[in-house]
């Protein structure tokens, strides 16, 4: 229970890395604000937020999900309202929503290059200012982190929208780390390599699945839960003299690039 009664925020908590990340919590002791953008409901008729925020109460544990567009501060304070109504505070804010569509970079249009912007880099700003504020206010300290990517260290032909924000998401924690750590907060970053996930699910084919297979040296694809751990390790007070970091999860990929 290395969160034990502790409060945290996870953007764009329904699916994927997410999903992992807040029901891994919620297992080491955490209660819970998920958000999410766009929620249908599945064939079931419960939609993805509702089934994590079902699964986080069977563990136990209190959970609430606000719907809400990242790129708008609104959002981001809308979920701080939400922590501090539900549960009392704020402990531990986890940017993780992000967009990736693949494009060249020629005829990349402005509208998906600023939505991405908006979306990956200035969401997890608003997320870090908004948390921040309210952990100054609480004067116990804090934990912001940042899902950042491999692909904040590569390059990527499809990926020129999508490389800079990755990378101005882990530049972005280490000076929060300066601006915030007067106050207690601690500001890292994880950096996934290649995930599973409903992003990119489909465009993983038994040709790529084999080629990443074959270079990562662990042997596989990354999954979900492979990202929480870590999260948990920097939200926890095990990591409390770690700020400005980052730790790098892709299985050994990005030292075989090299």
């Amino acid at each position: 229970m290395l969160l034990k009664d502790k409060v945290v925020i996870v953007t764009g908590g329904s699916r994927g890395i997410g999903r992992g990340i807040a029901v891994e919590c919620a297992r080491q002791g955490a209660d819970v604000v998920i958000n999410y953008a766009r929620d249908p409901a599945g064939a079931a008729g419960v939609s993805p937020a509702q089934e994590v925020v079902a699964e986080i109460e069977a563990l136990g544990r209190r959970a609430v999900a606000v719907k809400g567009d990242v790129a708008d501060p609104a959002t981001a304070q809308a979920l701080v309202d939400a922590a501090v109504a539900h549960f009392g505070g704020v402990d531990v804010a986890v940017a993780n929503a992000g967009v990736c569509a693949f494009h060249d970079f020629l005829g990349m249009p402005p509208e998906l290059l600023r939505e991405t912007i908006g979306i990956n880099l200035e969401g997890t700003y608003f997320l870090a200012q908004a948390a921040g504020r309210r952990m100054q206010e609480q004067g116990r300290g804090g934990a912001i982190i940042a899902i950042s990517s491999i692909s904040a260290l590569v390059g990527g032909e499809f990926q020129t929208h999508y490389t800079p924000t990755k990378a101005g998401q882990r530049s972005l924690m280490q000076s929060c780390a300066i601006a915030l750590g007067r106050y207690g907060i601690r500001c890292n970053s994880v950096l996934p390599g290649t995930i599973v996930t409903d992003i990119n699910r489909d465009d993983l084919t038994p040709e790529k699945t084999t080629y990443f297979n074959q270079r990562i040296p662990l042997g596989r694809l990354g999954q979900p839960h492979d990202i929480a751990g870590p999260v948990v390790f920097l939200a926890s007070d095990l990591a409390r003299y770690v700020t400005g970091a980052e730790i790098l999860v892709d299985g050994g990929l990005y030292v075989n690039l090299q």
